[in-house]
């Protein structure tokens, strides 16, 4: 295959088989070229070539090599930023229609796995968990929240004796449990998103990195072997867009993560953990997030790092994690580790927009990116289809730059995490 290789994580260790694809040559034409191939640009080329348009994609690497192959899998409803957040950026009726899209991504999640037959591995169910009391509270009100606001179906508070039949760990006095969340093979849900394009009439090339593009058009978009001249472009590389679009860099920030996944356990062993085999993530600001694999293995995730992906350090400093969650897991060995960056906001709301009217951009996930990426390529198909409403209403929230300039703003979000890890710690 072109590109680099996908990390040697689990996922791409347990994926789907996928055909190489070539780099782009010379000049192709399009209607629309879309750049970075992860859930957003792969729904992004799904989704227009549905509507019958030309499309051409290219991945600077391989499909899913980036962020939405590598994540902690969790399907969830609405954004990072909170609904009194957003209500006070633009609005309760905006507000709300941010979180209808919400909603709707993970029914697209489920609705694009079934009619594509994608081996995405979708098993329902999430549980927001509280490790302190406030947690509870906040919990407790965030329920109540989206069952009388918001008429969200199905969510409920759990109790600590009920957390604790479900959970095997004493760490949790509470959950919000959602049943129609869930968790995921994201590796395989892109990877199927890529298939299903191409198979409506969409050309993908690896290996073929965007350079630079005009702004006028015809659009040209200049690539590592050749050019792609078409109408529109749609830009959904986030964190790894680098230099193509520098005026898009400054609005958001590669945080690294980390994840690690078990020797298979055994069925009986792995169930006992997670008895209803939802996803799980705590309410830290510095998270622990897991979840079971398909074959019996126990994915967990967390930790924020500045360090690089080394492999053995992440596989001690997450591990320590995981068993400090499940104490009885110590004779558990790893078997993979890896991370990978993911893309944040300020104000951790999703950034989706214009730079003339025929150049949109889809960034800014802040790690709620597996239902919203999917959904954001839906959105951005209507728009260029003519129907910009639901687009729009997530244009007119407002992001500011990070302080600090390129020199500057990294160095400022380690002081800012060092903050949120010791109001963890109260």
């Amino acid at each position: 295959m072109s590109g680099q290789p996908l990390a040697a994580t689990y996922y791409a260790a347990a994926s789907t088989p996928t055909p190489a694809r070539p780099v782009l040559a010379g000049t192709q034409r399009c209607d629309v070229c879309v750049v970075g191939g992860g859930i957003a640009g792969t729904s992004t080329a799904l989704h227009l070539a549905e509507r019958g348009l030309d499309v051409i994609l290219v991945e600077a690497q391989q499909i899913g090599w980036g962020a939405s192959g590598r994540s902690g899998a969790q399907v969830l409803p609405g954004v990072a930023a909170s609904q009194d957040q957003l209500e006070r950026l633009i609005g309760a009726a905006d507000a709300r229609k941010v979180w209808d899209v919400g909603v709707e991504g993970v029914r697209l999640v489920r609705d694009l796995v079934a009619r594509h037959g994608i081996d995405a591995q979708f098993v329902a169910g999430h549980m927001l968990t509280a490790v302190k009391p406030r947690h509870e509270r906040e919990l407790r009100a965030q329920v109540e929240e989206l069952t009388q606001r918001y008429g969200y179906p199905g969510v409920r508070y759990m109790p600590r004796d009920e957390v604790h039949s479900i959970i095997a760990s004493d760490r949790y006095l509470g959950a919000l449990y959602d049943p129609n969340a869930g968790h995921l093979q994201p590796l395989n849900y892109t990877l199927g998103l890529a298939a299903a394009a191409e198979r409506r009439g969409a050309r993908i090339f690896e290996g073929t990195r965007a350079l630079d593009f005009s702004g006028r058009a015809p659009l040209r978009v200049r690539t590592s072997g050749g050019e792609v001249v078409c109408r529109q472009l749609v830009l959904c590389g986030n964190v790894y867009l680098g230099a193509t679009a520098p005026q898009l860099r400054s609005r958001i920030m590669a945080v690294g993560t980390c994840i690690v996944a078990s020797e298979p356990l055994g069925a009986e062993r792995a169930q006992s953990l997670i008895t209803n085999n939802a996803a799980v993530a705590d309410m830290n600001w510095v998270l622990d997030y897991f979840r079971r694999s398909q074959d019996h293995r126990l994915l967990f995730g967390g930790r924020v790092t500045y360090a690089g992906f080394d492999p053995d350090r992440i596989a001690a400093a997450t591990r320590a994690r995981m068993t400090r969650v499940f104490p009885q897991l110590r004779d558990v060995k790893v078997q993979f580790a890896w991370g990978g960056h993911v893309d944040i906001t300020r104000n951790r709301a999703p950034d989706f927009g214009r730079l003339n009217p025929d150049i949109y951009y889809l960034q800014g996930f802040s790690g709620h990116g597996i239902a919203l990426a999917g959904m954001a390529g839906k959105l951005v198909s209507e728009a260029i289809a003519g129907d910009a409403g639901r687009f729009d209403v997530f244009a007119r929230i407002p992001h500011g730059g990070f302080p600090g300039g390129p020199a500057l703003r990294r160095p400022a979000l380690v002081l800012a995490m060092m903050y949120y890890r010791i109001r963890d710690l109260l």
